[in-house]
């Protein structure tokens, strides 16, 4: 999969140095993945969830949520948030 952007993962893991290496982990299994639906994906990443047009991924064992928009067909994942679990309990990213 093509991921945009590799910056947002690098500037949160700036702020919160507990998720470098599992954000690192997510990038390389997400590049290195062909997924053509949510049931593929969910064999690498079975707590991914489906929330309107997002897919949220728990990283850190649930510590923090990363919300991407996945194109199948393009095989494109656009990351649009990282949030702590407080921030995401928000919904703010919601809109």
């Amino acid at each position: 999969m093509h991921i945009i952007s590799r910056k947002s993962l690098r500037l949160f893991s700036a702020i919160h140095a507990d998720a470098e290496t599992p954000l690192d982990i997510w990038y390389r299994a997400t590049k290195a993945a062909r997924w053509r639906n949510l049931s593929e994906l969910k064999l690498i990443f079975p707590a991914a969830d489906l929330v309107g047009r997002f897919t949220v991924f728990n990283i850190k064992g649930n510590h923090y949520r990363l919300i991407a928009e996945i194109n199948y067909r393009s095989g494109t994942v656009f990351v649009r948030h990282i949030l702590t679990h407080a921030d995401y309990d928000k919904g703010n990213w919601k809109s």
